[in-house]
């Protein structure tokens, strides 16, 4: 059972005190602890269903605030960015999800409590706790402070994930959608273990060159690079 110590330490790190506790434990519960206590009749897949629709309104109406002149295909993504099971699983290890987590002794010992789809399911259930145990207003202002600025989050993680979209929505505007052009100036090595060099050119100006594995790899390398000294 997770302690109480434990349990008072994830509020505070979470911005949250529990009026019924009990709501925290059953979205800290992964379905393999009822293996070894059948007295435990709740996991947290129910409050991770929850949870997870509460995100994406969240965001959601965050991000349609955010950014009043963004059509609804770019919000979509920005939404998918701030949502995917990636980023959703390193917020639960920031928040210290990990240590609170209630496991099998077997899903423990085999590495659950590092598991990244038991962290992510963690993170959406304990949402779904909060908004049970009180309102959709304080839900929102609790998960916008774990994600602090959007438009900062998604300068890091937009360039990261998906430098050739970020590049094409700073672009278009100005040049339109077909202004950006990838070319493969060199290619080396064996057939098996190939190595592409891209540039990425607008119109006629070359803006970044990268390397990778493949041709999608480098395209993204050329990307970045493009947009560590992109300017209009």
């Amino acid at each position: 059972m997770t302690s109480a110590t434990v349990l008072i330490a994830l509020q505070k790190r979470l911005g949250y005190k529990f009026r019924q506790p009990s709501r925290l434990l059953e979205a800290l519960t992964h379905p393999s602890y009822l293996q070894d206590h059948p007295a435990t009749k709740a996991h947290n897949q129910r409050l991770e269903f929850l949870g997870d629709s509460v995100l994406h309104f969240v965001l959601t109406n965050a991000l349609y605030a955010e950014f009043p002149t963004e059509r609804e295909g770019v919000l979509s993504r920005r939404r998918a960015v701030l949502s995917k099971g990636g980023f959703l699983t390193q917020l639960a290890r920031d928040l210290g999800v990990d240590a609170g987590l209630l496991l099998s002794k077997s899903e423990a010992l085999a590495g659950g409590r590092q598991r990244a789809s038991i962290l992510e399911d963690a993170i959406e259930a304990i949402v779904g706790a909060v908004f049970l145990d009180s309102d959709l207003p304080t839900v929102e202002a609790v998960i916008l402070k774990w994600y602090g600025s959007l438009a900062g989050r998604l300068a890091l993680l937009e360039d990261a994930e998906n430098p050739k979209g970020r590049l094409q929505e700073m672009v278009q505007p100005e040049h339109g959608n077909t202004a950006l052009r990838y070319e493969v100036v060199n290619a080396t090595g064996p057939r098996h273990a190939r190595e592409y060099e891209v540039a990425v050119h607008l119109n006629d100006k070359k803006l970044g060159t990268g390397v990778g594995t493949s041709k999608k790899i480098a395209e993204e390398a050329a990307a970045r690079a493009a947009l560590e000294t992109f300017t209009l």
